[in-house]
C-alpha cells in the first residue's frame, strides 16, 4: 500500500484508511477472478498499482475531479479508470459500460464488495447506448482507456457527452500521429481538442498521453454509425 500512497501523493491525492482498504480488496478480487477468466494481462501488486490504479488517476492533475459530475467509462474492461476514480472521488456518479457480460458481472461484484454507491455497470455496445435518450449527451465527462484509434474512440464517446462537457482519452504512448488523423472525426462529432498532455507515470519510464476534447456542439444524429462501422471504417 505504501507504493500506491506514495505515487498518488504526487497527484496530491491522499487516501483515507477506507480508500486504502477498498484498493486492497479490489486488487484481491481482480487477482482471484483473473485466474478464472482473462480480465487483465497485468498481474502483481506493483504492476497493478502503476499501470492500472495510478494510470487511472492520472487525470487528476489535469482536470478537477472533486466536483460532482456524471461520468461514463466506456469500454471499462476490469473497471479502469472508473472504479479507481469512484474510490478516490466518491461524489462522482459513474456508469461503467462494457460489451462483455462476464466482465460486467465481475464489476458488479466489485461494486458490491467495496460498498460503492452512485456507480453502475452496464452490459452493451456504445453504438446502442448512445442512441438512448437516458444516455445520449447526458454525461459531463466520458473517459476511456479502450484500445482503439482516436477517430473510432471519438465516434463511440462524443455522442454521450453533453455540450460543454469533455471526453478524455487515455493513451499509453505519444499520440500526436493518432491525433492528426482524428481531427476531422472530432470536428464532425461536435468536439474540439482542448489539450494533449504527455507525461511519465510517477517513478517509471512509462509514457502516457491524455487527450482532452471539449464537446462544443451536439453530435449529429447519425452518429455513432451502426455496430462495427466505427472500428472498420473510421471517419477520415
Amino acid at each position: 500500500m505504501k507504493r500506491l500512497i506514495q505515487k498518488l501523493s504526487q497527484f496530491h491525492i491522499c487516501l483515507t484508511p477506507e480508500q486504502q482498504r477498498q484498493f486492497q480488496l479490489y486488487y484481491e478480487l481482480l487477482s482471484a477472478t483473473n485466474q478464472k477468466m482473462n480480465l487483465t494481462a497485468i498481474t502483481g501488486w506493483n504492476d497493478t498499482v502503476d499501470k492500472h490504479f495510478v494510470d487511472s488517476l492520472s487525470i487528476a492533475p489535469v482536470k478537477d475531479m472533486t466536483v460532482p459530475m456524471r461520468v461514463l467509462d466506456l469500454g471499462t474492461g476490469a473497471g479502469f479508470p472508473g472504479i479507481p476514480l469512484k474510490i478516490v472521488f466518491p461524489q462522482l456518479t459513474i456508469v461503467l459500460l462494457d460489451s462483455l457480460n462476464k466482465r460486467v458481472r465481475f464489476l458488479r461484484d466489485v461494486i458490491d464488495a467495496l460498498h460503492l454507491a452512485g456507480i453502475e455497470a452496464l452490459h452493451g455496445r456504445a453504438e446502442d447506448f448512445a442512441k438512448m435518450p437516458g444516455y445520449r449527451e447526458q454525461f459531463d465527462l466520458c473517459v476511456s482507456r479502450a484500445v482503439a484509434n482516436l477517430s473510432t474512440l471519438s465516434e463511440y464517446c462524443l455522442p454521450f457527452v453533453k455540450p460543454g462537457g469533455q471526453f478524455v482519452a487515455y493513451k499509453s504512448e505519444k499520440a500526436s500521429e493518432e491525433l492528426a488523423g482524428a481531427g476531422k472525426a472530432i470536428s464532425i462529432l461536435g468536439g474540439r481538442l482542448a489539450s494533449s498532455r504527455e507525461f511519465l507515470l510517477p517513478d517509471t519510464d512509462l509514457m502516457r498521453t491524455l487527450l482532452i476534447i471539449d464537446k462544443k456542439k451536439p453530435t449529429p444524429g447519425n452518429y455513432p454509425r451502426k455496430a462495427g462501422l466505427p472500428s472498420r471504417e473510421p471517419i477520415h
